[in-house]
């Protein structure tokens, strides 16, 4: 209580993000939303990886949250259609509903975020690629600002 009789709260607003531990990775609390933002090659082993990193902050967040990956910055995909589809089949598993947005301005790699698209339609994590991050933006409901790679 301050001088004047008034409350004072003692909780923080939460930071605008948080580094996560995963190359690229932040965290929004305000908007319960993890952004990426890759470079260089994406290959099967790293696509298990951002899954096993995504599955991990599933079981440690308290409440589900959205995804944004920008794949903007990838030079290579080199993932087969069966990886693809293996790994459709593993998250359609998931129980908690979620938006994953999936951004490319590359004919080819906006190709594979389709691909994955159809693949998870009627799953609880629901997956958009898009070809604007605006519309992205919109999608999610977070100011298209939250999208901008903090680096």
């Amino acid at each position: 209580m301050s001088a004047q009789g008034k409350v004072i709260s003692m909780t923080k607003p939460p930071p605008g993000f948080i580094r996560k531990a995963f190359p690229r990775t932040w965290f929004h609390p305000r908007w319960h939303l993890l952004t990426w933002y890759p470079r260089g090659v994406l290959n099967e082993a790293f696509a298990d990886q951002v899954i096993e990193f995504i599955e991990m902050e599933e079981r440690i967040q308290e409440a589900p949250f959205d995804r944004y990956a920008d794949l903007s910055g990838l030079t290579h995909i080199r993932i087969g259609i069966d990886h693809i589809i293996h790994t459709a089949r593993r998250r359609r598993k998931v129980k908690q509903p979620a938006k994953s947005a999936l951004f490319s301005d590359n004919p080819m790699t906006f190709g594979v975020a389709h691909s994955y698209e159809l693949l998870m339609s009627d799953a609880m994590i629901e997956v958009r690629a898009f070809k604007e991050r605006r519309a992205a933006a919109q999608w999610l409901e977070v100011p298209l600002k939250t999208l901008e790679c903090p680096l």
